[in-house]
């Protein structure tokens, strides 16, 4: 089974997670049957949904995700899951444990308000934290 996660800078399991899954300059894929993991960069052509599908992803785990993206990733047969943050790892840890939410419906419905999403820190609650207990 293949994991993504979206990447703030070149990707890779140290790197850190982005809170906006659209934003993200790279995703970095976990394969968990090998434990090794690539890195997808964005080329400016193909949008994320198709990028991770063609990069045989099963399963995103994002901090914030939009309505569409969400729906997109679906289409593609990928299930999403929310809350995702700290490092790669760290995301690909509380995934494992059961710590993320899944989410198809995306957490994240307004671009409109006026902050950085990779720095949420307005109370918007758009890339709030869930865990399933």
């Amino acid at each position: 089974m293949k994991v993504s996660v979206p990447c703030m800078g070149k990707g890779g399991i140290d790197d850190t997670v982005s809170q906006h899954f659209g934003r993200a300059p790279a995703y970095t894929v976990f394969d968990t049957e090998t434990g090794e993991y690539s890195v997808v960069v964005k080329n400016g052509g193909e949008g994320p949904a198709d990028l991770m599908a063609g990069a045989g992803v099963n399963i995103m785990l994002c901090g914030g995700i939009g309505k569409g993206a969400a729906m997109m990733l679906q289409q593609k047969g990928i299930d999403v899951f929310i809350g995702a943050s700290g490092t790669i790892k760290d995301a690909i840890n509380a995934w494992e444990s059961g710590a993320l939410a899944k989410n198809q419906d995306g957490n994240c419905d307004s671009h409109d308000h006026d902050h950085g999403h990779d720095d949420c820190s307005c109370n918007c609650n758009c890339h709030s934290q869930v865990t399933i207990s």
